[in-house]
């Protein structure tokens, strides 16, 4: 008797060595993986089997087009796979992480991942007075900002969103505090109900926001949901995928005097030369040499 042909879903939600997928034909399926492999994440496509008991087994994951992850020394930390573009929450009450930003960006740049900043509390005018300059910084280098009140204005905040986020996979990062718990229940209706009945399945209890997990969005499009974060370590990035994911170096590395020019100290840097002029920003550039002094330990 010949094997039956494979079947394929995407994965929607991953806790452990569990996973919820949304399989082609349109049904939800708990599956688990052979072995010990636990490096499934939202966002890939994957193979599947029946294991019989109504469980499903992943026996392999497609070619990914996109890889999202962070890392530190010790491990790495992958968080969804295939994704059309990222949006990262930030604020002015608290305060956003311009270095948390900043890590997201670069760590988005070298995969190839398109980003776009969702700015909240829009309607508190202290908190965005308080931001708006360095959000033009990033609107200059082509990152779409989009500013929102979730809270206040919930119809027009879908209203600005749907263009952005229709028809594409989106992963949604954030700060704890900035407001993505709020904007996701704007956006997806029955969220938190559809997030506890994933983690029941899943059998991860009661933590209920520690895992990243796929929504449908009305109207077409997929919001990937992930936990928010402290820390966005790239210790996966060399030095030069690191000066790579600055957009404002692209047009002059290679114009230093030196071939490896760490834009330091060296006599003939194009990047500091541009800093001075004006044509590259110096809070960007100060973050982008500690994100280097983190890369070289010593």
């Amino acid at each position: 008797m010949s094997a039956p042909p494979p079947a394929y879903a995407t994965v929607l939600a991953a806790h452990g060595r569990q996973f919820m997928l949304r399989t082609d034909d349109g049904g939800d399926r708990v599956a688990v993986t052979r072995g010990r492999r636990t490096d499934v994440v939202a966002g890939d496509r994957v193979a599947w089997s029946e294991l019989g008991s109504g469980q499903a087994v992943i026996e392999a994951v497609l070619p990914r087009a996109n890889l999202l992850r962070r890392s530190d020394a010790r491990r790495e930390k992958a968080l969804a796979a295939n994704l059309d573009q990222a949006a990262v929450v930030i604020s002015g009450e608290p305060p956003f992480s311009e270095e948390l930003l900043m890590r997201v960006l670069v760590g988005a740049e070298r995969e190839g991942i398109a980003c776009l900043l969702i700015a909240t509390k829009a309607d508190v005018p202290h908190a965005m007075a308080s931001i708006e300059p360095r959000l033009a910084v990033y609107e200059a280098l082509g990152y779409p900002v989009v500013r929102i009140a979730a809270k206040a204005e919930p119809d027009a905040t879908r209203a600005r969103l749907r263009p952005v986020l229709g028809g594409r996979t989106t992963l949604l990062l954030g700060q704890s505090g900035m407001g993505k718990s709020t904007l996701v229940n704007l956006l997806v209706p029955g969220a938190a109900l559809a997030t506890q009945a994933i983690s029941e399945a899943l059998q991860s209890g009661r933590h209920t926001t520690t895992f990243t997990r796929a929504f449908d969005l009305e109207g077409g499009g997929r919001l990937i949901d992930s936990p928010g974060f402290q820390v966005f370590g790239l210790a996966h990035l060399s030095t030069s995928e690191l000066e790579h994911g600055m957009r404002e170096f692209e047009p002059l590395l290679g114009r230093c005097r030196f071939h490896n020019c760490t834009h330091r100290h060296e006599p003939g840097c194009a990047i500091r030369a541009a800093v001075v002029s004006g044509g590259i920003d110096a809070r960007r550039f100060a973050l982008y040499t500690q994100l280097r002094d983190d890369a070289e330990p010593g």
